[in-house]
């Protein structure tokens, strides 16, 4: 794997109050294996992990009080064929928000934000992606518990995250990140601010500060057509395919800046999902190793290392100041 440098990145949303609080140092309490490899979430009483397949809910002592796989006795996901990975995740209200799709290498299809039970971990509904936003793979998602709204990141595109209402279940608007994270696989709404997981921190991100977020929505339009994320389609004679309909009506601008970048982790790898403990305002960041990944998929372990198979850990990170 090529990514060996991992950081932490913040953006400002409009501010807020909200149970969990954003620090400015954390020192790093203790490292937690768990099963999971995509996201992390924490309410007042459970934590709860996502696997590609799978979620898992915890007490606050980290034993293990309830899980679901994807079998075809126990359907983790509404409709099986057409998805196949949860990224990061949030939990709010009772509901864990998922990132729900179709991965394959590189590239995300059928998206949607699929709702579970806090409590029984049972599916609740699906909230429909918008394919005309221009996202095209979700990493991971958060709520911004202030606004109802939920916003969804894409590790394939990192220049966006897409904004929708928890209201209208519509999609509402999308922020250009500025400048853009490479791979952006968690996001974590606190304090009016936005956290991002990138597996790669070689670039400097800078913060702004944006007091509203305004809708765009979509709008009558047109653009070219994608043969794939990165290049457009062609007709016969080598000119762009423009699709006419509806497209995104625009987009915020958000600077980032460098949060932290995590040294302390036991090597390299993934780094996925990330969230705040409402009750001790640890910061909790899901972090895999051992594993080659290429295009998001991974191609077996690292064995001249000593490792057998991909380690998942939870890095708790207890806030200073």
């Amino acid at each position: 794997m090529k990514k060996f440098l991992l950081a932490l990145s913040v953006l400002m949303l409009a501010v807020g109050v909200n149970a969990q609080h954003i620090g400015t140092e954390y020192r790093l309490k203790k490292v937690i294996e768990v099963p999971g490899r995509q996201g992390i979430a924490a309410d007042k009483d459970y934590f709860y992990v996502s696997d590609t397949r799978g979620l898992y809910k915890y007490d606050k002592n980290w034993n293990l009080v309830a899980k679901r796989v994807q079998t075809a006795e126990d359907p983790l996901f509404p409709n099986p064929k057409l998805a196949n990975h949860f990224g990061d995740i949030d939990v709010f209200d009772g509901k864990i928000y998922t990132g729900n799709e179709k991965f394959e290498f590189g590239r995300g299809y059928n998206i949607a934000i699929s709702v579970y039970d806090a409590n029984t971990l049972e599916w609740i509904e699906d909230i429909p992606w918008c394919a005309e936003s221009g996202q095209v793979e979700v990493s991971g998602l958060a709520v911004d518990r202030d606004k109802n709204m939920i916003w969804m990141s894409d590790w394939v595109d990192s220049r966006y995250v897409y904004c929708y209402s928890l209201e209208t279940k519509q999609y509402y608007t999308k922020m250009q990140c500025r400048p853009m994270p490479y791979w952006t696989q968690g996001i974590f709404i606190a304090d009016g601010k936005m956290l991002f997981a990138a597996d790669d921190g070689e670039s400097t991100y800078h913060i702004a500060d944006i007091t509203q977020v305004p809708y765009t929505g979509l709008v009558d339009g047109q653009e070219p057509e994608k043969e794939n994320p990165w290049s457009v389609k062609l007709d016969k004679n080598g000119k762009p395919v423009i699709r006419k309909g509806k497209i995104a009506g625009g987009a915020m601008a958000g600077r980032l800046e460098t949060f932290r970048e995590m040294l302390d982790f036991r090597r390299a790898g993934e780094i996925e999902g990330l969230c705040i403990d409402p009750c001790t305002d640890d910061l909790l960041v899901l972090n895999n190793r051992g594993t080659q990944i290429i295009l998001g998929m991974s191609q077996g372990p690292f064995a001249k290392e000593g490792y057998t198979k991909e380690i998942h850990e939870i890095y708790v990170y207890e806030k200073i100041k």
